[in-house]
């Protein structure tokens, strides 16, 4: 099927359109699937579920007259062998997008509605007033955060307060949330990812969470090199999915009581921080806090 919207889309600029986003529902469908006898695994759902937002993307670039940030036909071509082949595939995944299974592909004129809400808060977000987001993902306000691991004696848990990070269009973001993972060198998760809940609220050029975070192995058993990640993501609901906007991490030599300013890098998140490129000049940071509890 994706070879044929594939095909399709060079001899016809409208069947296309409809190829991508019945076979786009078709694997969202999938990647939602609950059922014990799905012949897929968790990860390999999620790699359809990304899939599924490409498509979803390349079709909302087919009906956009704009040029900018579009999903190209060589871009779509590349997921044909990783659907192809998706019992055996284990790389990385090539477009730094965000399976969102608990948010229904939107219909058209619920997706009208929602631009329209993102310019209400785009308007009531100035002169500093706070301004509360509205939940629009089920389950999304609760996060997957978890509870801080049981003491052992000599040991040490790290306990990290998300205070805020500032952004130049902090106003526009919706259902913003943070993603915080830790890996080793290579890349590889140390320990399980936590999303914080969607964010408390928007003022000048923060978004404020307040959020604890407990960090799911010891200090002392964090491998040489490691880093603690924060991903900084956000709906786009003109695109239907939600993106990935910067990214910071924290080494471990900066594990220290007490506040901490990190900066900020550009997407897609570098875990081997090889390739880091700041967001920006101006002095925006995220705004931690940690708190070292030892036995």
């Amino acid at each position: 099927k994706l070879s044929a919207a594939t095909h399709g889309e060079r001899t016809t600029r409208n069947k296309p359109k409809l190829n991508q986003g019945r076979l786009a529902r078709h694997l969202q469908k999938e990647a939602q699937s609950q059922h014990n006898n799905s012949e897929f695994t968790e990860d390999q759902k999620k790699t359809i579920a990304k899939i599924a937002t490409c498509l979803e993307l390349r079709s909302a670039a087919l009906q956009s007259t704009q040029s900018q940030d579009e999903f190209k036909l060589e871009d779509l071509k590349k997921l044909e062998p990783i659907l192809k082949n998706i019992l055996t595939y284990n790389k990385e995944f090539p477009f730094d997008v965000q399976p969102v299974p608990l948010r229904k592909i939107l219909a058209p004129g619920e997706e009208e509605h929602l631009e329209f809400e993102e310019d209400d808060e785009e308007g009531g977000a100035g002169a500093g007033s706070p301004d509360s987001f509205p939940a629009r993902v089920p389950g999304a306000n609760e996060g997957t955060l978890l509870p801080r691991l049981p003491s052992e004696p000599g040991m040490t848990l790290l306990t990290i307060n998300i205070e805020k990070i500032g952004l130049k269009d902090a106003g526009q973001c919706i259902d913003p949330y943070i993603t915080v993972s830790v890996k080793d060198l290579n890349g590889i998760d140390l320990t399980p990812v936590q999303d914080t809940p969607v964010a408390l609220r928007k003022e000048d050029t923060y978004v404020h969470f307040n959020v604890d975070i407990e960090i799911q192995k010891h200090v002392e058993k964090l491998t040489k090199g490691a880093a603690i990640f924060f991903e900084f993501k956000h709906y786009k609901p003109k695109k239907r999915f939600t993106s990935t906007k910067c990214f910071a991490f924290m080494e471990m030599d900066e594990i220290k009581p007490g506040a901490i300013v990190i900066e900020l890098y550009k997407k897609p998140t570098d875990f081997k921080r090889k390739k880091l490129q700041l967001l920006t000049k101006k002095p925006l940071y995220l705004h931690l806090h940690q708190t070292l509890h030892k036995e």
